[in-house]
């Protein structure tokens, strides 16, 4: 078994490397202009060592107990030709998949098998050469891989003592090659992401571990008709354009929300966009907005900007209030968007939109920007540029969740002053603002235990006021807009279905000229990114159902909470939960709930709410026209061979 394992981990590995070569080769001008091989092969390694060490584990660990029973070595043998086939066989499938949809294979792969006469009728019919050949190849390396494995002989026994020490030296290696860092997070395909060019990414993958990990991230796919009920598509789309202020018919029924938006604000020249997203930021925190007084400096750059006192959050984690504010998309049952399989190329960001009218894209973050799949979306939907906490040179203060927002903010103020004529939109994330409490000491007057909540707000809004002195001073301030929100509240709780308070969050939008005003409607994070483009002078085409917050008023919030979804409409909240009846209060900041009677109009304008993205993600309709979106499902009639055209997927 060990010397099988060996043998394993050796071919495995060269495998892959070899495939990853030719792969390159292949695509060398795309590989040259991201970097060249370097990094591409650094995170194959990584990934790869993953993979082998799954496949690996449990003969690896178990083989110096065992390694000396012949039945062992045998059945080990035998796995490892199983396993080695496997790898070669995706590997030798990866180059037609390519050319066909430019990923290495990912659940479409799996998707395919619910159609075999379709797909066995198109790979006949369009890759007939490439068929055969890949078929030669696997038999090929199959007789070889039988060689290696097809009879393997037991191990020299080990003594009694040896036995145990060597199974857990073994399974310590098996674990960290398998969380492939010692950092805090274990690795993911983000992980390895270098470039804006998403195929790349997955060539730095192996075909087997794309495959696995699509399976895998497909339990966070999950379909508010299942949870809610359904809806007639028609009368769906008709309340969502009717509430959004949207044109009904749409000039493109194919992506039934893209319009044209014309900028109320003219400009000179397009202006810089930066989105501070405050971590945990919640309303409670600030006097401004009726909670503790915490935040003195964004209470004070409040009276100076445009400042929204009813904005609310569309969720409780980063993920979706990063969701809401870089996409406008609405929230669902499932996960956020960034964590989903089908969004992670083609989907519609600002970063891709502004991209196409000449601004560079980049992403802030104190962290480690792998976390809950961040650079791989970033940079696969029109982020160039990912600058995280390895990045960050001689930070003032690194915590569990990496460098502090001083850190960060010096960074964003390095990188703005570097910024020459080419409008830019950066998105600056927070991250001190989160439990264990860490920030640098001497910064603030701590009240009590330093490592509170309580305190370390204090320390998150004395980072945001150091950073508007220097911003209001520099050159870039007059040509650049800032909004400054949070991506949630922290401690989300409460007995009410969904607790609304929890969901209230500061925004505010300075800078460039931004005239001062209370904004006291109701609204969403979703109508931020709408208003943004506006105030920025860009006029342009997107999907966002979001309202222009400079021409219109939405009055009304919407809010996942776990599997609750809230619609509140100026005091009327109505919340869906899972294969229950509708409930509907009367709604009074701060807690009161009083139950009402249902009015069925708003509970169908709220489910059709709930059902859209659900729908828009799945048919892969919330996009640009242009950019073919990860596709939605194997396609129910042979397509031609060759690259597919641009629009939906076939659903």
């Amino acid at each position: 078994m060990r010397h099988s394992t060996l043998i394993f981990v050796v071919a495995a590995f060269a495998l892959l490397t070899l495939s990853r070569l030719a792969l390159a080769a292949w695509q060398w001008p795309r590989v040259r202009n991201a970097g060249g091989l370097f990094p591409l092969l650094l995170g194959g390694l990584r990934i790869d060592a993953h993979q082998i060490a799954v496949l690996a584990a449990l003969p690896a660990v178990l083989s110096p107990l065992l390694g000396h029973f012949a039945i062992a070595a045998t059945i080990t043998g035998y796995w490892y030709l199983a396993a080695f086939i496997l790898l070669a066989f995706l590997e030798v499938a990866s180059p037609p998949f390519i050319v066909e949809y430019d990923t290495r294979p990912n659940r479409l792969f799996v998707e395919y098998l619910k159609h075999p006469r379709e797909v066995s009728g198109m790979l006949w019919r369009g890759y007939k050469l490439a068929l055969l050949g890949g078929l030669g190849g696997v038999a090929l390396i199959g007789w070889g891989a039988y060689g290696l494995f097809g009879h393997a002989q037991p191990d020299a026994q080990l003594t009694w003592w040896q036995m145990p020490l060597a199974s857990v030296a073994i399974l310590a290696i098996v674990i960290l090659a398998i969380r492939g860092t010692l950092g805090h997070r274990p690795i993911n395909p983000s992980s390895v992401a270098y470039s804006s060019d998403g195929m790349l990414n997955t060539l730095a993958l192996n075909s087997l571990y794309n495959v696995f990990y699509a399976i895998y991230s497909m339990k966070n796919e999950k379909s508010a008709s299942d949870v809610y009920g359904g809806m007639d598509d028609a009368k769906m789309h008709d309340l969502v354009l009717a509430q959004s202020g949207l044109p009904n018919p749409p000039a493109n029924p194919d992506y039934p929300s893209l319009h044209h938006q014309a900028a109320t604000r003219k400009t000179p020249r397009p202006l810089n966009l930066v989105i501070i997203l405050e971590e945990s930021l919640g309303a409670q925190y600030s006097a401004d907005l009726g909670g503790a007084n915490l935040t003195p400096e964004l209470d004070a750059l409040a009276r100076e900007s445009w400042t929204f006192t009813r904005a609310y959050a569309t969720g409780t984690r980063s993920v979706r209030g990063l969701e809401a504010v870089v996409t406008g998309f609405l929230p669902t049952p499932a996960q956020a968007v960034l964590k989903l399989p089908r969004s992670q190329r083609g989907f519609f960001s600002l970063a891709d939109l502004l991209g196409r009218h000449g601004y560079h894209s980049r992403f802030i973050y104190g962290g480690e920007s792998h976390f809950d799949n961040m650079k791989g979306f970033f940079l696969g939907n029109g982020f160039k540029q990912i600058v995280d906490r390895a990045d960050f040179v001689d930070p003032a203060f690194v915590g569990t969740w990496g460098a502090s927002d001083e850190d960060m903010f010096n960074q964003l103020d390095r990188l703005l002053r570097e910024d020459a004529d080419q409008p830019t939109f950066t998105l600056a994330f927070s991250v001190s603002n989160h439990s264990p409490w860490e920030y640098p000491a001497g910064r603030i007057q701590t009240e009590g235990n330093p490592a509170t909540v309580e305190n370390t707000v204090r320390y998150a809004d004395w980072a945001l006021g150091r950073f508007f002195e220097r911003a209001k001073a520099s050159p870039y301030w007059e040509n650049t807009v800032f909004l400054v929100a949070a991506d949630h509240d922290s401690r989300v709780f409460g007995a009410s279905l969904v607790p609304v308070r929890h969901f209230h969050i500061p925004a505010v939008i300075l800078g460039a000229g931004i005239e001062a005003r209370r904004d006291d409607r109701l609204i969403s994070q979703i109508d931020l990114p709408p208003t943004l483009l506006s105030l920025i002078g860009v006029d342009t085409e997107h999907p966002m159902i979001g309202h222009d917050l400079t021409r219109s008023t939405p009055g009304r919030a919407i809010m996942q909470y776990d599997s609750a979804y809230g619609y509140l409409k100026e005091n009327d909240l109505l919340v869906l939960a899972p294969n229950k009846t509708p409930l509907q209060y009367r709604y009074t900041a701060p807690e009161d709930y009083a139950p009402v009677a249902l009015n069925p109009e708003l509970a169908t304008e709220a489910l059709a709410h709930a059902l859209w993205p659900s729908w828009a993600y799945r048919e892969g309709r919330y996009s640009l026209p242009g950019i073919v979106p990860e596709q939605a499902a194997a396609p129910t009639t042979t397509p031609t061979a060759g690259p597919p055209a641009a629009g939906p997927p076939a659903a």
